[in-house]
């Protein structure tokens, strides 16, 4: 176990007793403010379960100091850069929940940097998801058994959701021109449907399975990923380097690009944290430039017209 810091030795004992250990503190306190089995509360579980309690499971929250917070960091760094991101991440979380409650006076997880990640600046064009669109059609022209691998990629384009819940979408949670998702990774929330995604829903076959992409060799199941299809159809489209993932972020794109505000796209997305939305801000840099231009032309030519009809603060020579 990498230890957070030596227990102090003097102070009020009274009050170290009271100051819970991390274990303690995240069971009993942080998981339950979670909600109730939530896929994100259960991936929380999972980070806490690996990369924390081994850590710092024993500690009392006090005693977590930040030298031994950056030595776990940098250890989990070297084999698992982006685990270590996500870990520090909640380690934060956790933290701000105990210095709020009283039980330590500093967030030792504060300011560590992170990991410098993958710069998420990879969005389809039209031209790109016209490509995609015409590559997918003829893969399974080529193949009818593709159609629901490539059902599924047109989905993601249309919704903008996480893989898994489109791999795992119910009928149950079909109603209509939306999508209400029982256990998203943020908790339930409702997916719009535009007009496309509904059509492309309605042509799945209702074969008995609860889901709407059932395994074809388990359909009590849902139909697990075939990542050597979307590697062939991504290849052959000459979109190597977008990840499946990229689909959403370009759901988000082109919102913001055609005016979507900001608080909408996350609802769209189902993001928990405001930054998440932000992320896509300056994607619509260009349209605020050209706004930015037209207002100021305008304000320019009643300031011009101001100063003619007032000589004698329009030129030195008045003053």
């Amino acid at each position: 176990m990498l230890d957070g810091a030596h227990p102090q030795i003097g102070g009020d004992g009274a009050r170290r007793a009271a100051v819970p250990l991390f274990r303690e503190f995240v069971a009993e306190v942080w998981l339950p403010a979670r909600g109730c089995d939530t896929r994100w509360r259960r991936h929380c579980e999972r980070m806490v379960r690996r990369q924390l309690l081994p850590a710092f499971g024993a500690l009392r929250l006090d005693h977590l100091k930040r030298p031994g917070v950056e030595r776990w960091f940098d250890e989990l760094s070297r084999k698992t850069p982006g685990a270590a991101n996500m870990g520090l991440g909640l380690l934060r979380r956790i933290l701000a929940a105990a210095v709020a409650a009283g039980h330590a006076q500093h967030n030792p997880a504060q300011d560590i940097r992170m990991n410098p990640g993958r710069k998420m600046t990879r969005f389809l064009s039209a031209e790109e998801i016209a490509r995609l669109h015409r590559t997918l059609d003829r893969l399974v022209e080529e193949r009818p058994s593709r159609q629901a691998q490539a059902d599924i990629v047109r989905l993601l384009l249309l919704t903008g959701c996480r893989k898994s819940e489109i791999l795992r979408l119910r009928w149950s949670e079909v109603d209509g021109d939306r999508i209400r998702l029982a256990d998203a990774k943020t908790g339930p929330r409702t997916v719009w449907l535009s007009g496309a995604a509904q059509a492309l829903i309605a042509r799945q076959s209702r074969t008995g399975s609860a889901y709407v992409f059932p395994s074809p060799r388990n359909p009590a199941g849902p139909l697990s990923p075939n990542l050597h299809f979307w590697l062939r159809a991504r290849r052959e489209a000459g979109l190597e380097d977008v990840r499946l993932h990229d689909l959403r972020h370009t759901v988000a794109s082109q919102a913001v690009a055609n005016g979507v505000p900001l608080p909408t796209v996350a609802r769209m997305l189902g993001h928990a944290q405001p930054t998440m939305t932000l992320r896509y801000a300056h994607v619509g840099d260009h349209e605020v430039e050209a706004a930015a231009e037209r207002i100021g032309t305008n304000i320019a030519a009643a300031m011009s017209g101001a100063m003619r009809d007032c000589p004698d603060i329009s030129t030195p020579e008045s003053a």
